[in-house]
C-alpha cells in the first residue's frame, strides 16, 4: 500500500486533471477488452465498432446457442475485421509499398477467438418459454424427471445425482442470466431435505424466471460431471478445429488435471497450438488455485460464479492474490463482470468504474465483456467505456513496484530470456521509449516482455517459422500472432520471411520498418522518438535503441 500511495502522491496536478476537457487517446488501452458475441453484436456494422473502440478478443459462448449461430456470427467478425482499417486511418501515411502491405495483413488480423465451453453446467428446461413465478417462504421441488412440467412447485433439471451431492442448508441459485445480481430474475433457494432424487427446497426470495432454460448453481458442492463435457468436445473437434480457434477458455476448472485433459483432447485433434485459458469460478478452482496456473497458459477469474461461492467480502481478496500470482508467473489474466449495469444502461455506475480502474491497478490484462456486448442495449459504449477508464487507470499504475516485484519473484542469477526482457523494459523505461519491438516465432518474447508491464506498446512482429505454408500465414495470420491480442500492451504485426514481401530487406531491416510505419499510422511513433528493438540472434537475445527519423 506504501508503494501506491507513493505512485499517486508523486503527481500533485493529477486531481486538476480530473477537470480538464477530455482528450480521445490516439492509441486503446494497453488493457485487452474481451468482447462475448451475440445478438445485439451480430452484424457487421456493430462488430466494427466494437474493434474500432478496443474489442481484441472476440468470445463465442457455447453455453447457449448452437455452432450454426456461432459460425454465421464469426463469418461476420472475418467480414468486420476486414472492413475495419486499423493500421493506415492516415493515407497521407501511406508513402511505401511495405505500409500497403502491413495494412492489407493487419486489417484481417483484428481479434482473437475465444471458444468458452459449458463445462458441468445444470440446467432447467423450461420448453414453453413461460414465466414461473417464485415466492419467498413457499417450497419448491428440484427434480431429474424430465416429464415433468416446470412450475413454480418443481423444476425439473437434467442431472440425476444431486439428492446424492447436496445435504440440508445448502444453497441453490437459479436464473436466465444467473449472475447479474438482479435479485428479479434469478432465485436462491436452501436445501430442506431429500426424498429419493428429489431435493425439497425453500425459496428464500421472490423472483420471477422466464426464458426457455434456466442455469443453476450449486453454491460449495462438488458436482459429479465432468469439466471438459460430451458437448464441449464434440464443439471443439468440429467448431473449434474448422476454425482453429486461438484460445479455449475452459469453464469450471477445478483441478490441473481438468487443464491436462483438454490439452490432450487438443493434440489428438491436431489443435497443438490453442492456448488453454482456466476459468476459475468455483471454490474447487480456487482450492487448487496454483496447480491449475501451472498448467494453464492463462486465468480468467470468473467473478460472477465465485460471488456465489465466495462470501461477498473474500472475493476482492482472491482477485486481488489470484492476478498478482498471474503477474509474477508471466501469464495473462483477465477478469469477469465488471459493467453489469451497461447491460440496460448507458453509463456504468461509479462503483463499476472503481472497479475496473482497480482491477487495472491491481495488474489484470484483459476485462472480460459479457452480458454487455452479447445482449445489452449498448455493446459499443460498453467497450469504448471500460477502454477509457482502463486507458486512465494506466497512468497511474505503479510500474516500478510491480517491476521490482517480478525482479524479485524470477531471483538470481536470472535466466537469460528473463533477463534480456526485463533490460528491454529498464531500458525504455529509462529513455522514454515510445515502443518496444520484440521479434518473435511462438510469441514467447512478447509475453515475457509484456510480463514486466511497459508503461508502452510493445509491437510483437511475429514471423512464421521456416517450412510454414505461407499461403496460410497470409490468408489471416497464425495462431501465435492473434494469441498476442490478449496479452496486456502486446499488438501484434505478421512479419514474412518471402523475398517478395520483405523487398529484399534483412530480417531484421524488414521488421524494424514494419513496426515503425504501424507505430506511426496509429499515432504510437512520432518523429524523433526513440524505439527499443528486443530480438534473439541465434542462442543470443540482444536489446538496441533506435531513434525514428521524421518520415
Amino acid at each position: 500500500m506504501q508503494g501506491a500511495s507513493h505512485m499517486l502522491l508523486e503527481e500533485p496536478l493529477r486531481l486538476a486533471s480530473v477537470l480538464a476537457p477530455f482528450k480521445p487517446k490516439v492509441f486503446p488501452s494497453l488493457t485487452k477488452i474481451v468482447g462475448t458475441l451475440g445478438p445485439k453484436s451480430h452484424s457487421v456494422e456493430v462488430i466494427e465498432e466494437c474493434l474500432t473502440a478496443g474489442m481484441s478478443v472476440a468470445r463465442f459462448d457455447f453455453s447457449w446457442m448452437d455452432a450454426t449461430y456461432h459460425q454465421e456470427t464469426l463469418d461476420i467478425l472475418r467480414k468486420a475485421a476486414q472492413n475495419v482499417k486499423k493500421l493506415c486511418p492516415n493515407p497521407a501515411l501511406q508513402k511505401s509499398d511495405i505500409t500497403t502491405r502491413v495494412g492489407n495483413m493487419m486489417k484481417l488480423m483484428a481479434s482473437a477467438i475465444m471458444l468458452d465451453t459449458m463445462g458441468p453446467e445444470i440446467q432447467v428446461h423450461n420448453p414453453n418459454g413461460g414465466a414461473i413465478e417464485l415466492k419467498a417462504g413457499n417450497h419448491v421441488i428440484i427434480t431429474p424427471d424430465l416429464s415433468k412440467a416446470p412450475s413454480a412447485e418443481i423444476l425439473p433439471i437434467k442431472f440425476g445425482d444431486l439428492a446424492k451431492a447436496v445435504k440440508k442448508g445448502d444453497t441453490f441459485f437459479i436464473g436466465q442470466y444467473l449472475f447479474t445480481g438482479s435479485e428479479t430474475t434469478s432465485v436462491w433457494l436452501e436445501v430442506l431435505e431429500t426424498s429419493g432424487e428429489n431435493v425439497n427446497c425453500l425459496v428464500k426470495n421472490t423472483a420471477t424466471l422466464a426464458g426457455p432454460i434456466f442455469t443453476m448453481h450449486a453454491s460449495q458442492v462438488h458436482i459429479g460431471l465432468p469439466t471438459l463435457s460430451e458437448y464441449d468436445k464434440q464443439v471443439i473437434s468440429t467448431w473449434g478445429s474448422q476454425n482453429s480457434v486461438d484460445i479455449i477458455s475452459l469453464s469450471h476448472t477445478r483441478s490441473g488435471e481438468d487443464v491436462r485433459e483438454l490439452r490432450s483432447f487438443l493434440q489428438s485433434h491436431d489443435l497443438h497450438d490453442t492456448q488453454i485459458y482456466a476459468k476459475v469460478e468455483n471454490f474447487e478452482g480456487l482450492d487448487h488455485f496454483d496447480e491449475i496456473l501451472e498448467e494453464a497458459d492463462g486465468v480468467i477469474i470468473s467473478r460472477g460464479d465465485l460471488g456465489i461461492d465466495l462470501p461477498p467480502e473474500n472475493v476482492f481478496m482472491f482477485q486481488k492474490t489470484a492476478i498478482q500470482k498471474c503477474n509474477l508467473a508471466g501469464k495473462p489474466v483477465i477478469i469477469t463482470r465488471v459493467v453489469d449495469s451497461m447491460i440496460d444502461n448507458l453509463r456504468p455506475t461509479r462503483a463499476e468504474a472503481t472497479d475496473v480502474a482497480n482491477a487495472v491497478l491491481d495488474g489484470t490484462d484483459g476485462i472480460l465483456l459479457g452480458a454487455e456486448t452479447l445482449r445489452g442495449l449498448y455493446p459499443v459504449d460498453a467497450v469504448s467505456t471500460v477502454g477509457r477508464i482502463c486507458a486512465e487507470a494506466e497512468t497511474v499504475y505503479n510500474q516500478p513496484l510491480q517491476f521490482k516485484k517480478v525482479m524479485r519473484h524470477v531471483g538470481e542469477p536470472m535466466p537469460h530470456e528473463e533477463s534480456v526482457a526485463s533490460a528491454a523494459v529498464r531500458s525504455a523505461m529509462k529513455v522514454k521509449a515510445a515502443a518496444i519491438v520484440v521479434f518473435t516465432f511462438s510469441g514467447r518474447a512478447a509475453r515475457l516482455v509484456a510480463k514486466y508491464r511497459p508503461p508502452m506498446p510493445v509491437l510483437a512482429v511475429v514471423f512464421p517459422r521456416d517450412g510454414s505454408d505461407p499461403s496460410k500465414w497470409r490468408s489471416y495470420g497464425t495462431t501465435q500472432a492473434r494469441q498476442c491480442f490478449a496479452i496486456r500492451g502486446v499488438y501484434p504485426l505478421m512479419g514474412s520471411t518471402d523475398e517478395a514481401e520483405t523487398g529484399g530487406l534483412t530480417k531484421e531491416e524488414y521488421g524494424i520498418k514494419l513496426a515503425l510505419n504501424y507505430g506511426r499510422s496509429v499515432g504510437i511513433v512520432k518523429p524523433f522518438d526513440r524505439v527499443i528493438i528486443f530480438e534473439k540472434i541465434g542462442d543470443s537475445s540482444v536489446v538496441k535503441i533506435i531513434e525514428c527519423g521524421d518520415s
